[in-house]
């Protein structure tokens, strides 16, 4: 059952105090104008590519490891948990879930890494302004707009860090950067949630593929009482069953911390609204300070026995020639990308030199899955190949 508007809190997000949309539509007549994002993002391309693109492992190593579609889900169930508890727009906090990662490109953090090293010359790339250039331009669907023609709200959710130089560029949605204030509590929220989905998921895909074992989580402040509770209740529990139930657990915690902090925050802040949030001078949802640390030595386990395995930088590895090499041949001669794409590269070298040759190729390759971009790069090098 959703949060009935009386029940939202007055420093939540509500439709009627929204600021609105780049373009001026009719207000859905049976959805909120939340609901209307949300909706609108579910049936965007973009979001079903996310099914075969990496979160950690690449889409053809296993059907059980998390996508980033999966992992917008997972991101979404948390957030929608939390937004409830602490009285604030679940509507909102899930479409700024979903949209999260809409940017992304093939091949997780390596893809991102290997085409911003590409794009270094041409303005860089940065997966989360992606993701807004995607529901803001890219998206075509409706005959009125360009993108999908989100609210402001939803917008400001997606973008989640932006440097000034893009921030000025950026217009209303760019402003806080400038200003240093903070988003909505729903986008604060939706940010920690994603660290705690990719955290602890990550644990769990780690521990299906083998590069690390359950007895290496000892070291981790967070495991430990997790681990002795599910030890206690049901001491001849193991395989699959053992590490679920120690990570609901783990997950669990880690949530209460974040909605109890969270609720401290906002009874000392006593904000009256979301502009109030917006001009608090520091973020009102967070951890408590233990559970920080805990989540840094977390991240740092995760970092070495998960990301920088062998295997897992064999592939990151393979992942930025792929993407290199992508970009090197169509930035070369831009007549190999499809006709849609060349009409727009075409257009943008016009308005902008190469620089906007090169955007048109990055749209390209990051909206790639990771299967599609891997045929590209064998359409491009191999004469065997069938294009």
């Amino acid at each position: 059952m959703d949060t009935p508007v009386a029940m939202l809190a007055s420093y939540a997000a509500h439709d009627d105090r929204s600021r609105g949309r780049r373009w001026p539509e009719p207000p859905p007549a049976y959805r909120s104008e939340f609901q209307r994002d949300r909706d609108r993002i579910i049936h965007s391309t973009a979001f079903r590519r996310l099914v075969y693109k990496t979160q950690v492992f690449v889409n053809h190593e296993g059907d059980l490891y998390r996508t980033r579609l999966t992992h917008s889900l997972e991101v979404s169930q948390i957030a929608r948990t939390a937004a409830r508890a602490l009285g604030l727009n679940e509507h909102l906090v899930e479409a700024i879930c979903l949209a999260h990662d809409l940017g992304h490109t093939p091949f997780g953090h390596a893809g991102q890494d290997a085409l911003n090293e590409c794009m270094r010359d041409y303005g860089g790339f940065e997966h989360n302004l992606q993701s807004l250039r995607v529901v803001d331009e890219l998206e075509e669907k409706y005959a009125e707009f360009r993108g999908l023609n989100l609210t402001f709200e939803t917008r400001e959710g997606i973008l989640k860090h932006c440097s000034a130089r893009h921030a000025r560029e950026l217009g209303e949605v760019g402003r806080r950067f400038l200003d240093r204030t903070q988003p909505g509590l729903e986008a604060q929220l939706a940010n920690l949630a994603d660290e705690i989905a990719y955290n602890h998921h990550d644990i769990d895909d780690g521990l299906r593929a083998g590069l690390i074992e359950l007895s290496e989580l000892d070291a981790l402040d967070c495991f430990g009482e997790p681990y002795e509770e599910v030890h206690a209740r049901y001491p001849e529990l193991e395989g699959r069953r053992l590490i679920y139930e120690i990570l609901r657990r783990m997950i669990n915690r880690v949530v209460t911390d974040l909605v109890e902090t969270t609720r401290a925050q906002l009874a000392g802040a006593s904000p009256q609204d979301i502009d109030a949030v917006r001009g608090a001078g520091r973020a009102l949802a967070g951890f408590s300070e233990a559970t920080r640390e805990a989540n840094l030595k977390l991240k740092h386990f995760l970092n070495a026995g998960v990301y920088q395995h062998f295997r897992v930088l064999r592939m990151t590895r393979k992942a930025r020639d792929v993407i290199e090499t992508l970009f090197e041949k169509f930035f070369g001669d831009v007549r190999l990308m499809p006709p849609e794409f060349l009409q727009a590269a075409r257009e943008e070298e016009a308005a902008l030199q190469e620089s906007g040759r090169a955007r048109v190729v990055a749209d390209y390759i990051a909206g790639m899955t990771d299967r599609y971009a891997i045929l590209e790069h064998e359409r491009i090098l191999d004469p065997r190949t069938h294009t």
